[in-house]
C-alpha cells in the first residue's frame, strides 16, 4: 500500500490564505489566522503594491510548512503565478482557488478541476468508453 501523506496532529493544521484584504479579513474573523512565536502569519493579502515575488515566495513558504494542510489562494493571484500552482503536485497542503469579491471564479483556469477533468477522460479511454 502507497503511504499517505500525514498532516501533522500535534496541535491542529493550519489553513494558509494568499487573496485580497476583504476575503483575507473574512477568514480572519472566521479565526483561521495565525501568528506564530517568529511573527510569520499563514496568510498574505494582495494588493496593487504586492508584486509577483512575493506571491510566490508566500506560495512556496506555505506548501513547504508542515503546519498547513490546505493552502486558500483567489483565482486572480493563482493565475499571476499559474506555473508554480500547475506545477504544484503534492497532496498535502491543498490548493484550493476561490473566487473574490472583484473576480469571478473562472472554471477553466482551476488547475484542481482541469486535473479532474484529464484523470476522467483518461479513465474512459482506458476503459473504452467515449
Amino acid at each position: 500500500m502507497a503511504s499517505r501523506a500525514q498532516i501533522p496532529t500535534s496541535n491542529s493544521a493550519l489553513i494558509a490564505m494568499i487573496a485580497d484584504e476583504d476575503t483575507v479579513v473574512g477568514f480572519l474573523l472566521a479565526g483561521v489566522g495565525n501568528v506564530d512565536l517568529r511573527r510569520k502569519t499563514n496568510y498574505l493579502i494582495v494588493d496593487s503594491k504586492t508584486t509577483v515575488k512575493q506571491i510566490e515566495d508566500a506560495f512556496k513558504e506555505f506548501t513547504a510548512r508542515e503546519d498547513i494542510a490546505v493552502v486558500l489562494i483567489s483565482q486572480y493571484v493563482a493565475n499571476m503565478i499559474r506555473f508554480l500552482v500547475d506545477s504544484y503536485n503534492k497532496p498535502v497542503p491543498a490548493i484550493l482557488e476561490i473566487p473574490s469579491k472583484d473576480h469571478p471564479y473562472d472554471p477553466a483556469h482551476d488547475s484542481v478541476l482541469s486535473r479532474v477533468k484529464y484523470l476522467f477522460s483518461a479513465e474512459s479511454v482506458a476503459s473504452g468508453r467515449r
